[in-house]
């Protein structure tokens, strides 16, 4: 185990102490390769380097990190075992659950997000996988990073995780959240045409708000088809799939390239691929491809926001949830040129209002919501209500 010592990283006139962060995992080349990565960002220092969940419970007071990367599979005590503990000790530290791509830490780590982490992160297979691993290391920063920025924004203590399902604690985080202040957002109006397809992009934070969302516009799916791209890899996808359509009772499963597009479904962008929707004859279907990423990401919300233009026009909805980034912002902007309308979470609901905050401030959003208004709103909207 290893200590850091504290050094403090400047911010314009004001310094503030870099992001503490305890790694967590029993593999040392693991722990050695991020602690190097950490080492060279001003604003994060490795307060810890621990081998074992337990050593996290036990020495988690004394270190007191902001920030937790805990690995799912480890000796004496395991990452899903050891969450809840080190949550009771310190309620308003993030988590961050890294484990490999396999259906069962796919599955441990939404369990996981149900049980109060933050969010999750797959790690590469061996370091020797060197894109795999400048993936994880640009992913892992910027989670820590805008993680860990909006914990020390909070002025108020976190309550307690729950072990309620995902969709309740969004829920109840929507009612208890602090209103950040932000630069004003110029709205405009919605689309005189009633819409004719739901298209959702989300990121970080982003199961729990879809999870949250899914089962509160029933009346939506039911007439209507319903596409998402969330940021997450392959295998994640496939449980992400499986867990809105047990949240939305209704049909829900990765895309099929080729396949029509229907109302009373849910078609989730497969990992890996980018989703687009695209004419065949008069019917809409589904178009995957394997292009490079769009905004880092792959798969990407722009490529399906602008694909709708072609398919639907001005009858397009698009629903930009919590995400890092900006992605979804130029596939709106084509939507609401198009005379379509777009619906931005707001700040005060959002994990991390980056992509929501980027369609906002681009002016292209007819509402910005927090999170358990937006159900609300849209089924008022696909009911042809536009008040």
């Amino acid at each position: 185990m290893s200590v850091a010592l504290t050094r403090p990283v400047a911010h314009g006139p004001v310094q503030q102490e870099p992001l503490r962060v305890m790694l967590v995992d029993d593999s040392v080349v693991i722990r050695g390769m991020i602690s190097r990565w950490l080492g060279s960002e001003p604003d994060i220092v490795v307060a810890a380097s621990l081998r074992t969940g337990l050593e996290a419970v036990n020495q988690i007071e004394r270190i007191n990190p902001d920030i937790a990367v805990l690995d799912i599979e480890m000796p004496e005590l395991d990452g899903i075992s050891a969450l809840p503990l080190l949550l009771a000790k310190k309620r308003n530290l993030v988590v961050i659950m890294a484990s490999t791509l396999t259906r069962r830490n796919a599955e441990i780590s939404f369990k996981a997000l149900s049980l109060g982490a933050s969010d999750y992160i797959p790690k590469p297979e061996s370091t020797r996988e060197a894109t795999a691993a400048e993936t994880f290391r640009h992913d892992l920063v910027q989670k820590i990073r805008h993680l860990g920025a909006r914990a020390r924004r909070s002025s108020h203590p976190t309550a307690a995780p729950s072990l309620a399902p995902a969709h309740d604690r969004v829920r109840d985080a929507a009612l208890r959240a602090p209103a950040p202040v932000s630069a004003p957002v110029v709205k405009r109006s919605f689309s005189s045409q009633n819409p004719k397809a739901l298209l959702i992009g989300s990121s970080t934070g982003g199961p729990q708000a879809l999870m949250a969302l899914v089962a509160e516009i029933g009346p939506v799916i039911d007439r209507f088809p319903v596409l998402i791209t969330q940021h997450m890899p392959p295998t994640f996808t496939t449980i992400l799939a499986e867990h809105l359509a047990r949240a939305s009772n209704r049909p829900a499963r990765e895309a099929i390239d080729g396949e029509a597009v229907k109302a009373g479904h849910i078609y989730l962008a497969p990992g890996g691929r980018h989703m687009r929707v695209v004419r065949h004859g008069i019917e809409p279907v589904i178009a995957l491809d394997d292009g490079p990423p769009v905004n880092f990401c792959k798969p990407a919300v722009d490529p399906l926001f602008a694909s709708a233009v072609d398919v639907w026009q001005g009858a397009t909805l698009a629903l930009v949830l919590t995400g890092m980034g900006s992605d979804g912002m130029r596939g709106g902007k084509d939507i609401a040129a198009a005379g379509g309308s777009v619906i931005a979470q707001d700040e005060a609901t959002s994990v991390v209002w980056g992509m929501p905050g980027a369609a906002a401030h681009a002016g292209i959003c007819a509402a910005v919501l927090p999170l358990n208004q937006i159900a609300p709103k849209l089924v008022r909207l696909f009911s042809g209500d536009r008040s």
